[in-house]
């Protein structure tokens, strides 16, 4: 079976980021012309960008060009967008343990979070991702029917869930991510061997699709000194005025 197009196009858009062909802090080719280039629609160019995007390489979207990431070699994967990514680049070794793979009526706070109908279908991923052999996470992933319906007939235990989506062709577009620290319960300590009440890092994440329907949410709670997680602001608009000023 032929690699899929959109696969191909992540590996050579990878490739021109590493090369330096597309320089860091440059914008890359709009969608437009990468269609142009490759003879294709615009389906699978946004697959192949979307993986970059989730890998943590480029950045931008919603009509933007997209933006090659600063310090996006080897190491730039980030455990937000993709934890197998990550480890992989930095050479860890990755693995799951799946607590709960469920379809299951949307409750009311779950149903606010993901903007349906309390009742709605809903499915549910729970597991420990370890990093070389030790528990450093857990993950609980809740997704709309339209899009979890395609992990009920997956093996959570078989790797990436964003790879496996995004090379379906799922629509993950963006995400908005909430840091802060909380007190392990006994089913963390259980899961985590930790012991109860100990700090860890809760990251909260809100996914959405290319118009802006809200398709994913998630919490993440890591055990301090697996992962180190920087968050990078660039002062565009404060810079753009000081060259105006100047």
């Amino acid at each position: 079976m032929s690699t899929p197009l959109h696969q191909r196009l992540a590996s050579e858009f990878r490739t021109r980021i590493a090369s330096g062909r597309w320089p860091e802090g440059e914008s890359a080719p709009s969608e437009a012309t990468l269609c142009e280039e490759f003879g294709t629609s615009r389906g699978p160019v946004r697959q192949a960008l979307a993986t970059l995007r989730a890998e943590g390489l480029i950045a931008g979207g919603r009509g933007r060009q997209p933006l090659v990431r600063r310090g996006s070699g080897a190491t730039a994967a980030s455990a937000l967008g993709s934890l197998t990514a990550w480890a992989q680049s930095v050479g860890r070794d990755v693995g799951q343990r799946t607590v709960e793979q469920s379809r299951h009526a949307a409750g009311v706070e779950l149903a606010e979070r993901l903007q349906v109908d309390e009742g709605d279908p809903v499915v549910t991923i729970r597991r420990v991702r370890l990093l070389d052999g030790d528990p450093a996470l857990i993950e609980e992933m809740h997704f709309v029917w339209s899009l979890g319906r395609r992990l009920m007939e997956w093996d959570p235990d078989s790797g990436s869930i964003n790879a496996f989506l995004l090379d379906g062709g799922a629509d993950l577009f963006a995400s908005t991510h909430t840091l802060d620290a909380v007190a392990a319960t006994d089913s963390d300590s259980e899961l985590l061997s930790v012991p109860p009440g100990s700090p860890l890092l809760r990251v909260r994440r809100v996914t959405t699709d290319s118009a802006g329907d809200v398709v994913e949410c998630a919490e993440d709670r890591y055990v301090p000194g697996y992962i180190t997680i920087t968050v990078e602001n660039r002062l565009l608009a404060a810079t753009r005025s000081r060259r105006k000023a100047s």
